[in-house]
């Protein structure tokens, strides 16, 4: 201390030394003393001249303080003071808290270009900046804390150079990540300072700091300060997460798949009363609702954007917004970003744009959402910016939503308005909106209602259908005719630019509704008129649009009309304007300035509402038909008859290709399901496989256990005797000769099946072969011998004898079997005795075994010849059913022909009966006639012993029964 005396000034006489001598005997102090303290009390000292003298300590001092930090790193405050000299010197936030509001801008520019210069001298070395990491690891609060600060400054001053240099230094990134994990706060929140500073604008540190777990960190210090109701410590982590997420695809993928959206949703929860929000609370929560457009952003890819905007809703986090949105008492920035938020997250996805059509406000009676929003959006008293929300809002719900755009021109149609006027509908605000007296109502409600068309053939022609009662008294008149009427008023410029955006979008790809504007013979002379005059430079954008208009009534025009066709159109703009003065009004929209700022993105941002002139999706429609308007003005008649050909050509190609398509979709749906039933097979597969293994296992374990308990038996058996020898090897053979009786019961069993099976196959034989003798009886002799009856129950007959000698065969067999076992039994019960006998003789045993072995040899062999019997049995039994159905068959035939024969004898008799009558007849009438006539009794008497005459009747009867079939 005495030696800071010496330098600053004390109550020593003479000169005082300037504060440049000083810093330069304090820099020479630091550089030569070698004692500590003494270097610590120089920097200390330098440290309170940085802040005044910023520019001297700068240049003369910090090549010291470098070495410092290279050499003095045991002593944690000479390296805390080190390091907060150096940050007064490069830092410019405190040289901006100092000025006062009279300087100029120069002195603020000086001291940013001080500030980059110091930080340019400082990172020249790199090893600076990875020392300086090294600094920051330190837990003491001394050194990590104005480390973390300088390191900011450093970011501010000069960021990408020292995001390169952190990048590449080794754990750089990971090291810094450290810091939301210190437990004392200052150096966390400085820590999060920091991280916003190096995630700026460089993907590959967001990346790093995103897989470093910085997502889950950052969340969970937003929850513990509070979540919206946090402090300024609420807002770093907010604007730190939009760095790690604003045009990153791979972050926003990352936080998606972590589940980090459904952590959101705690965030938008608001009370009854919202009154009293205070100013950070607002601020938050206006980064909240940024933070999820930044996951749903028009510009980011579709698939990333739609997958985000389910899983908002699965989360309920939509649901929360809309809630925000219908409570009272919100601020109207925070309304009118919730509006903003709300619109992206439903854009383009059928799921959220469905609820939120079902959304409704908490008034009595209940209304629609939507309906409460567009009151606003037509509303001249609400504020602009909340009025372009809306807007957006309502194009949003409308973005590739056929079903909402459905739903909205329905509320015009005539079928569907409320009659009864108690409830506003959608259509009836668009409506009014569209033809009030605010030039911006006007506007937007054009342009919400060219939404509702926006590639929709189907509802632009029921649009057509819309009549509106102008006045009482008069007529009511189309919704088409009313625009062009307000059109030809010469209303403000942007009720017009509105109107014709709306007419351009309604006619476009619509040749009925091409039809229906050109059969007023009003418009075209009006359109001609308003291109060919030479107005002023806020006229030409109406200019631009109205040639738009005519180009579309002519490139869509079907020449149903005779005085409007495609060709008299083509002749009126060549007399009364010009083709090249047509195409440089009609490029007068691309070259304007407003059309440039509408086509960069979806939302409509104007800085007044007098620059609200162009819609985005309005820009493309101009970019797509542009060019082809300007083509189809310069040509033929022939061209345009060739081109319609190719038009209905390429209808039909995209027709087969729409077919093959839907057909190729089909087939997508077939190959899917197969391929889950191949899945689920497999994996079927894969459990039997491991049920076989493990059971193929199982068996290998019963064989191993088998085989040691086999060992172990013979182990003991070598301790027993032969008797016990034969005996063993006695018991297993009866067990087998045990096995053999029971085979041959159960072939016993299935011969006497077979036989009981035989017997109904002879007594079905035996009855059919009896109804085909009682047919053969009663049937006439040709036609028995037509189908040879009798020799086929001749071959019957004897296939059933051989079956019958077959059965004798094997029932002789089956007696010579029972002998046999009877053998094998009373040798049984003579060896039992024997080996019931302790002192038997071995020759004994030996001879039975062979006698047992042979015997079972032969009836093994003896089954073995059964089982072939069996099969050959089964076979018979087989060919005697096919002969059972075979002669099924005939008798049901003959069946057949004996009822047709009695029903021509039924016939026949049936026209003796008839000409027996008219004989009868016959012969009254010639007795009448007086001839004389012979009694029937007298000619059949005489007849009865002649042949020939019978063979006469016989032949009389046949000719009858001929006659009478050709009749």
């Amino acid at each position: 201390m005495n030696f800071l005396r010496g330098v600053m000034g004390g109550p020593s006489a003479g000169p005082q030394p300037s504060g440049a001598d000083t810093i330069q005997k304090l820099c020479d102090r630091v550089a030569s003393s070698t004692l500590l303290d003494d270097r610590r009390d120089a920097v200390r000292a330098l440290k309170s001249l940085s802040k005044k003298y910023r520019l001297e300590v700068g240049i003369q001092a910090m090549e010291h303080l470098i070495h410092v930090l290279q050499t003095d790193r045991s002593d944690s405050e000479i390296i805390g003071y080190a390091l907060d000299t150096l940050y007064n010197v490069i830092s410019n936030d405190l040289e901006e808290e100092e000025q006062d509001d009279s300087e100029e801008e120069n002195s603020a520019k000086q001291v940013d270009d001080l500030g980059s210069q110091f930080t340019e001298i400082f990172i020249k070395q790199q090893e600076n900046v990875t020392l300086l990491l090294t600094l920051v690891e330190e837990f003491d609060f001394h050194v990590r804390w104005p480390g973390v600060k300088l390191l900011t400054s450093l970011l501010k001053q000069q960021g990408p150079q020292v995001q390169q240099i952190i990048l590449v230094s080794p754990m750089g990134v990971s090291r810094l990540m450290d810091l939301l994990a210190d437990s004392r706060e200052v150096i966390r929140n400085d820590g999060v300072l920091l991280l916003q500073q190096l995630t700026k604008s460089n993907a590959a540190i967001q990346k790093i700091v995103a897989f470093e777990n910085a997502f889950e960190r950052l969340l969970d210090i937003i929850t513990e300060e509070g979540n919206s109701d946090g402090g300024i410590v609420v807002e770093d982590c907010l604007l730190l997460l939009q760095n790690l997420l604003k045009n990153n695809n791979s972050n926003q993928n990352f936080f998606k798949e972590g589940s980090y959206i459904q952590r959101m949703k705690p965030w938008f929860e608001v009370g009854d009363d919202n009154c009293g929000w205070s100013a950070q609370k607002v601020t938050n929560l206006h980064l909240m609702l940024q933070l999820v457009r930044v996951l749903v952003s028009p510009t980011n890819p579709p698939g990333a954007t739609s997958s985000c905007q389910k899983a908002m809703f699965h989360c309920g986090l939509l649901q929360q917004l809309c809630t925000i949105l219908m409570a009272t008492g919100v601020p109207a920035d925070i309304l009118t970003e919730t509006i903003n938020t709300v619109s992206e997250v439903i854009r383009g996805c059928q799921t959220n744009q469905d609820y939120f059509a079902s959304v409704n406000a908490p008034s009595n009676p209940p209304r629609p959402a939507i309906v409460v929003l567009l009151m606003s959006m037509v509303n001249e008293r609400q504020p602009f910016v909340l009025r372009c929300a809306v807007l957006y809002c309502f194009q949003c719900f409308l973005y590739k939503n056929q079903k909402g755009q459905g739903e909205i021109v329905s509320t015009l149609l005539p079928s569907t308005i409320d009659a009864t006027g108690n409830s506003v509908s959608a259509g009836q605000l668009l409506c009014g909106g569209l033809f009030s007296t605010d030039s911006l109502s006007n506007w937007c409600a054009a342009v919400a209602l060219a939404h509702a068309l926006q590639e929709n053939a189907t509802l632009k022609e029921q649009l057509l259908r819309v009549q509106l009662a102008t006045s009482i008294g008069n007529p009511p008149v189309s919704l088409l005719q009313q625009c062009t009427n307000i059109l030809s008023q010469g209303s403000k410029v942007q009720t017009r630019v509105g109107l014709l955006m709306l007419l351009c979008t309604w006619l476009s790809n619509c040749s009925i509704a091409v039809t229906h504007f050109l059969h007023n013979p009003a418009n075209v002379p009006f359109l001609t008129g308003q291109i060919a005059e030479n107005l002023g430079e806020e006229e030409q954008l109406v200019q631009g649009l109205c040639a738009l208009l005519l180009g579309i009534s002519i490139y869509y025009n079907d020449n149903s009309l005779e005085n409007y066709r495609k060709e008299k159109l083509k002749q009126l703009i060549e007399k009364r304007i010009g083709r090249e003065n047509f195409i440089e009004k009609l490029g007068f929209i691309s070259k304007h300035e407003l059309y440039s700022r509408a086509a960069q993105k979806p939302q409509p941002s104007f800085s007044s509402p007098d620059h609200m002139m162009f819609d985005h999706e309005f820009t493309k429609l101009v970019k797509e038909l542009e060019g082809v308007i300007s083509k189809a003005i310069y040509k033929s008649s022939e061209e345009d008859k060739k081109e319609e050909e190719v038009k209905k050509t390429l209808e039909q190609h995209d027709n087969i290709v729409t077919h093959y398509k839907k057909v190729i979709r089909e087939q997508d749906q077939e190959l899917e399901e197969l391929k889950q039933r191949i899945n689920t097979l497999t994996s079927q597969n894969e459990q039997l496989q491991a049920t076989v293994t493990q059971q193929v296992s199982q068996i290998q374990q019963h064989k191993d256990q088998y085989n040691l308990l086999k060992v172990q038996l013979g182990k003991d058996n070598q301790h027993h005797n032969s008797h016990g020898d034969t005996l063993q090897m006695n018991g297993i053979q009866t067990e087998e000769v045990s096995k053999l009786k029971e085979e041959l019961e159960e072939w016993k069993n299935k011969h006497e099946l077979l036989q009981g099976q035989l017997r109904e196959k002879d007594s079905v034989i035996e009855k059919l072969s009896s109804s085909q003798l009682e047919m053969g009886a009663t049937e006439q002799a040709s036609q028995i011998s037509k189908f040879g009856g009798l020799e086929h129950s001749n071959e019957l007959q004897k296939e059933l004898e051989m079956l019958r000698s077959q059965i004798q065969l094997q029932s002789a067999e089956i007696s010579k079997l029972q002998m046999e076992n009877q053998k094998l039994q009373v040798m049984n019960a003579t060896a039992d005795p024997v080996l019931r006998d302790s002192g038997a003789a071995a020759a004994t045993s030996s001879e039975l075994e062979g006698r047992l072995e042979q015997e079972i040899k032969e009836l093994k062999s003896e089954v073995k010849a059964l089982s072939e019997e069996k099969e050959s049995l089964k076979q018979q039994l087989d060919s005697s059913s096919s002969t059972v159905a075979i002669l099924q068959d005939e008798k049901s035939k003959l069946q057949r022909e004996v009822a047709e024969s009695k029903k021509e004898q039924d016939d026949l008799l049936v026209l003796l009966a008839d000409q027996d009558q008219k004989i009868s007849a016959l012969k009254i009438k010639l007795k009448d006639l007086g001839v004389p006539v012979e009694d029937e009794d007298d000619t059949e008497s005489g007849d009865q012993g002649d042949e020939d005459e019978d063979g006469d009747e016989e032949e009389q009867d046949e000719n009858a029964a001929v006659c009478y079939h050709e009749n």
